[in-house]
């Protein structure tokens, strides 16, 4: 049986659920607002919005489903002819108080046409503001475990792939630790999309998972001004990456997405330092050391 945009569509809005309970829980505080919208093109979504929680300062867990003709500018750049296109995900983007609670991203969509063409696609990333290797190896372990459920080759060629994808090239850093990045993932055997589509969920699932471990250890660490006007300008990296390289960000503005809900990955508040370098043998200059790509975070 062939899988339908309206059951991955209606298992996305499942797992926005899901991810949205489980971040109140462990918050404890702060709670989700929904605004559902609407695309004058075709389709909407519900993006739930958490603000001035008790570990998480601003965050995002938004869901759409969005149609229509294919605007020219996604045609030129996936190379395919004109056809109606349907795109649907849940997309997530958490900003912690604490400096020693990382920021992560997580995403996971299906884009299909009416002329056939269809794939998965999704990711999911860290972005510590201070490296922790023990945190790093943490979370990618329990990334590759997912992986290796499904595929035992997912996991390095997914690697490789974030590595590459969450890269600021003008900076010549990587945004965080990495993670895994995946575009494209379809088979034309019905089992195996299948099975494609339970990856990409479980993608989904692992998030809430990790994120809770982090928001209850790292968020009792002691910090004080130093780390928190680290933290500013380590937000401000995470702004450029989305405002130049990000490629959701694009595709959102491009298919004359709703803006608001497009960037609500932006933190609350992000500074710029013209030419800081930190102090050497600092925390804050081991992590400009360790943002690198095709670091083995599971062995470091």
């Amino acid at each position: 049986m062939k899988l339908d945009k309206q059951t991955i569509a209606q298992d996305f809005k499942i797992l926005q659920d899901h991810i949205c309970q489980e971040l109140e829980l462990e918050d404890g505080q702060g709670k989700f607002k929904e605004d559902k919208w609407t695309r004058p093109e075709g389709g909407g979504g519900r993006t739930r919005i958490f603000e001035n929680g008790k570990i998480i300062a601003k965050g995002g867990v938004a869901f759409s489903a969005v149609e229509g003709p294919t605007p020219d500018k996604i045609l030129q750049k996936l190379q395919l002819e004109q056809a109606e296109f349907f795109a649907t995900g849940v997309s997530i983007v958490i900003h912690p108080d604490s400096p020693m609670v990382p920021i992560i991203h997580m995403n996971i969509r299906y884009f299909e046409m009416s002329s056939g063409v269809r794939w998965f696609g999704g990711g999911i990333d860290l972005t510590p503001h201070y490296i922790d290797p023990k945190d790093a190896k943490y979370f990618h372990e329990q990334v590759k475990e997912t992986c290796d459920r499904f595929n035992a080759s997912y996991y390095p060629k997914f690697k490789k792939w974030a590595d590459d994808y969450f890269y600021l090239k003008h900076r010549q850093e990587t945004r965080g630790v990495g993670g895994i990045f995946f575009d494209r993932l379809v088979s034309d055997d019905e089992n195996e999309m299948q099975q494609i589509f339970e990856f990409v969920k479980a993608v989904g699932y692992v998030f809430p998972k990790i994120y809770r471990y982090f928001m209850s250890k790292n968020s009792v660490i002691p910090y004080g001004s130093r780390e928190k006007q680290w933290q500013a300008l380590r937000r401000g990296r995470y702004v450029e990456f989305n405002l130049v390289w990000d490629a959701g960000t694009k595709f959102g503005l491009d298919t004359n997405g709703r803006t608001e809900s497009i960037l609500m990955s932006m933190p609350p508040v992000a500074n710029w330092e013209y030419m800081h370098q930190p102090e050497i043998g600092s925390e804050e200059a081991f992590t400009l050391e360790h943002l690198k790509k095709d670091i083995d975070w599971l062995i470091y």
